[in-house]
């Protein structure tokens, strides 16, 4: 089994958090969100995971160190292959050609998820979709009678479906896909502008593949700071059981409200913090009250009552009661 990664966007939802580090990185409950992404497929493969390709942007090599290691910590080899231009969805996935073939999971690094299930690879194919109020913004799918997909549309104008595909894919025949990829690029069929993978799910359905749907017990976007805010504090409500509170993190005379992630050589102070906080290495939290935010690594909160915020590393906040967004390096004071 392989596992597609393709993570070249720009995040541009997510700014200012994404001006410095790729948006897949940005921390969830203490992890990259592409690593929680890649460990979750892991635990629903049920079979080994050989490698881990990575379609990237311009992120520089100790990105690319920090990816390889990831797919090092689910037993599998690292790849990285790169994106230049963002010409769609398919195009991504191409650009990790020598890759495709075999089983593998193409999963794009915006979404995170729950499952309780071991991933059924006798399919030809399996799309992970979720019922969504708004369809418009998502690709979406039609079932027949017997509930195997039989149209797959792009960004649907007027009303389809309320089945959104959450962009989480199998496939039992990667050099199939490779195929089906390579006609859209060589005839330059583009939906919207771009070169689509439903477009390529389109054809291979019409000459005889059959789709069935995946769910998901929760679906968790990590489009844009609130969501991303609301998805650390579901993940951090999955691993409340575990020890989330590094032993070298320093709490002196403050109050801990579970579930909370604290990062190694973080210091709490005269503080609350909590529920639902994620708080990155050395990072000092002082006189001050925090809950449902995620900060991540060498910042200062001080003097300040925030909540539903997301602060970067190596930022600053005193004095400021608010929903805060604040990026990398950033000093906000009031």
């Amino acid at each position: 089994m392989k596992i597609i990664v393709p993570m070249a966007g720009m995040g541009k939802r997510m700014r200012p958090h994404t001006l410095t580090v790729p948006k897949p990185l940005v921390p969830i409950a203490g992890k990259p969100i592409v690593q929680r992404l890649v460990e979750d497929i892991a635990k629903v493969c049920g079979q080994k995971v050989d490698e881990v390709a990575f379609i990237i942007g311009n992120f520089g090599k100790e990105v690319e160190a920090q990816l390889i290691k990831i797919a090092e910590s689910v037993g599998a080899k690292g790849s990285i292959y790169y994106q230049d231009k963002p010409l769609g969805t398919a195009h991504a996935i191409l650009c990790a050609e020598p890759s495709l073939d075999g089983n593998l999971v193409v999963a794009f690094a915006d979404t995170l998820f729950k499952a309780d299930f071991t991933l059924d690879t006798t399919p030809d194919g399996t799309i992970w979709v979720q019922k969504v109020e708004d369809p418009r913004p998502f690709g979406v799918v039609t079932l027949d009678g017997q509930g195997v997909i039989n149209k797959f549309v792009e960004k649907p104008e007027t009303f389809v479906s309320d089945l959104a595909i959450i962009g989480i894919y199998y496939f039992k025949d990667g050099a199939y896909l490779k195929k089906e990829l390579q006609y859209l690029i060589d005839n330059d069929i583009k939906d919207k502008g771009e070169y689509q993978l439903t477009n390529a799910l389109d054809n291979m359905k019409n000459k005889g593949s059959k789709f069935k749907p995946g769910q998901v017990s929760e679906w968790l976007d990590c489009g844009n700071k609130d969501s991303t805010v609301q998805t650390n504090e579901r993940y951090l409500e999955y691993i409340k059981d575990q020890d989330l509170i590094a032993k070298s993190a320093k709490i002196i005379n403050s109050v801990i409200i579970p579930p909370v992630y604290i990062g190694d050589d973080a210091e709490i102070v005269n503080s609350v913090v909590g529920p639902h906080v994620s708080v990155g290495k050395k990072t000092k939290v002082k006189d001050s009250v925090l809950k449902k935010s995620i900060v991540q690594e060498q910042s200062l909160i001080q003097d300040s009552n925030i909540t539903n915020s997301m602060v970067g590393s190596f930022a600053a906040v005193q004095g400021t009661p608010m929903d805060l967004s604040v990026g990398d390096y950033n000093v906000i004071k009031h």
